[in-house]
């Protein structure tokens, strides 16, 4: 059994590393250590080959840190840098497609999926955040291997981030942690909300529509595909932002504090703001270690070019598949030609006109979720059998049960709620005393055990 977030065994083994943690808190030391042997633990849950891997990778770049933090000339620290990105970029292809590759070879008779059952791309963007800082001199490093290899597996973040740049995990590490009653309220209303995102609204819209369309579209009709389309949408929202929420709560019960991935994406009035919304701390990394780092930014086209390419890389990351590649062009093109527009004719003013607004969300809202019909398919063929579906015209909705249909508007309307409600049901719920924070977590744990989904279907991030 795998220690997934949001499973029993999970809340189970943070809750035996919450009390250890805070037994002896006053230490540094005793803190670090702690942490260290949590992260590696979680780690073990997926294949004992991690325990010695993640080790080996980051006292290499633990290494690298300390010679960028003493040494001045240029070629060597450029030499270090690109070191430590091969280094983890070789990390990142392993993870992802060794396994796949010498499965191809059965006569082994070894499962290499199994033995690369966990994907490290967020270890891997969270390693080299710390090694390009230092190169840019954007951020503070550590003499501590144990503070290092403590913050850059933090197991919280290595599954589904959200992506933290180490040199802060560091600095938080370093600090004596505090865990105020209103500090764990806010922690639980996390994990809370992400547990219900995740069973009740997202494992629900997936087992009863979704995956049943998107396997055989032909079988319904354009209307239901069109309608499992949106509840994709709706289902990865609640899904991925459920997971930060749990990642999120669980590093505040540490007194960690993590950033936020997901401000109401699906409000957006164009892309590029959907993109500072969506899935954030990724979408700065591709912005600062990505699209920064290109040349020709001085260059007249460049600029657009590069949005293009970032994207791209950023669908190809998802997977080695043409209909990734598809969804990354798609979102460079359409990022790179608002862009352009806006040099052209001036960036525009946030509309007063509530109706010219609401357009706005409107259409930027079909094209991600046009763009999502790809993200989800499983080829190309079978994303232009979707569009060719809906474009059957074909209206039905035999398919669309009464339950669903109120899910699927229930967990729209939300996207709606303001966020001063929301930070004042927050604020209501951490100021309850610690039982009754206690009480609605195990009612909530028992709500999602008894109307959840059947079994526990993993994040859908957990395999990228």
């Amino acid at each position: 059994m795998q220690v997934q977030a949001g499973s029993g065994a999970y809340f189970l083994f943070v809750a035996f590393v919450f009390f250890i943690y805070w037994a002896n808190s006053g230490s540094r030391l005793w803190r670090l250590s702690v942490i260290l042997l949590a992260d590696y633990l979680f780690c073990a849950r997926f294949g004992l080959f991690y325990v010695v891997l993640l080790p080996v990778c980051s006292s290499l770049d633990y290494l690298v840190g300390l010679g960028l933090m003493r040494e001045n000339r240029q070629p060597v620290r450029r030499a270090l840098v690109t070191f430590s990105v091969v280094l983890n970029l070789a990390l990142l292809a392993g993870s992802r497609h060794m396994g796949s590759i010498l499965n191809r070879h059965p006569a082994s008779g070894v499962s290499w999926e199994w033995i690369f059952s966990l994907g490290l791309s967020f270890y891997v963007f969270q390693a080299l955040t710390y090694t390009i800082d230092l190169y840019r001199r954007d951020g503070e490093g550590t003499s501590s291997l144990l503070a290092h290899l403590s913050s850059v597996a933090f197991f919280p973040t290595l599954q589904a981030g959200p992506i933290t740049r180490v040199t802060e995990l560091v600095q938080q590490f370093s600090k004596r942690p505090l865990l105020s009653r209103e500090e764990g309220g806010r922690a639980f209303f996390l994990i809370a909300t992400g547990l219900l995102k995740k069973a009740l609204i997202a494992d629900y819209l997936a087992e009863n529509l979704v995956n049943r369309v998107f396997d055989t579209p032909n079988l319904y009709s354009g209307a239901e595909v069109l309608i499992a389309v949106y509840a994709y949408s709706l289902q990865l929202y609640y899904d991925f932002s459920g997971y930060t929420d749990i990642a999120r709560g669980s590093a505040m019960l540490l007194g960690i504090r993590l950033p936020v991935n997901f401000d109401r994406p699906y409000l957006a009035s164009n892309l590029t703001d959907f993109w500072r919304r969506w899935h954030i701390s990724f979408s700065n990394w591709l912005r600062d270690y990505l699209y920064f780092s290109l040349p020709g930014k001085r260059t007249k086209f460049m600029p657009y070019l590069g949005l293009v390419i970032t994207m791209l890389l950023g669908g190809l990351w998802h997977g080695l598949t043409w209909n990734f590649a598809v969804w990354g062009l798609l979102h460079g093109i359409m990022l790179a030609a608002i862009r352009g527009w806006w040099a052209w004719r001036g960036r525009p003013r946030p509309s007063a006109n509530p109706w010219k607004h609401a357009a706005a969300v409107f259409g930027t809202y079909q094209f991600v979720c046009l763009t999502w019909i790809f993200f989800r398919a499983g080829s190309i063929s079978d994303a232009l059998a979707l569009l060719a579906r809906i474009g059957s015209l074909t209206i039905g909705l035999e398919n669309i049960a009464l339950p669903f249909a109120a899910v699927l508007i229930g967990s729209a309307a939300l996207l709606f709620v303001k966020k001063q409600w929301h930070a004042a049901a927050v604020e209501m719920f951490a100021s309850r005393p610690f039982y009754v924070h206690a009480a609605v977590l195990l009612v909530v744990a028992a709500a999602v055990q008894f109307l959840g989904g059947h079994g526990n279907a993993p994040f859908v991030y957990s395999r990228f």
